[in-house]
């Protein structure tokens, strides 16, 4: 069946950076354009950033624009999304989605937390 499965989240200082990954199985992953999003307790799911099936294009948040950077590898059916500059504002869950600009959540997501 399709799965995500986000993983890769935990605690940073403000400034510091994450690494959060999403493997993805049961479906055709190479021919999907897939997102980011986020979810802070009490608040609604925020995108945060997209890509194309292929990698070609990507798109970001002006919340995160410059820190954030999202790809793919087709070949391990994975997505990824590298945060640098870590501000607290950043905390949250993290879940990948289907879609370029996409917040509906399938997964069970990977909690961030920015805190010093």
């Amino acid at each position: 069946q399709v799965q995500l499965v986000e993983s890769g989240g935990g605690l940073a200082q403000p400034g510091g950076s994450l690494r959060l990954s999403c493997a993805a199985s049961g479906f055709a992953f190479s021919r999907v354009a897939m997102s980011w999003a986020r979810q802070a307790p009490g608040k609604g799911p925020e995108w945060v950033s997209g890509i194309y099936s292929d990698g070609s294009e990507t798109y970001y948040a002006d919340s995160v624009k410059g820190r954030f950077t999202i790809s793919r590898d087709n070949a391990k059916n994975t997505l990824y999304l590298q945060m640098n500059s870590l501000k607290p504002e950043d905390s949250g869950l993290y879940y990948c989605a289907f879609g370029p600009r996409a917040v509906t959540k399938r997964g069970q997501g990977t909690q961030v937390t920015v805190s010093s």
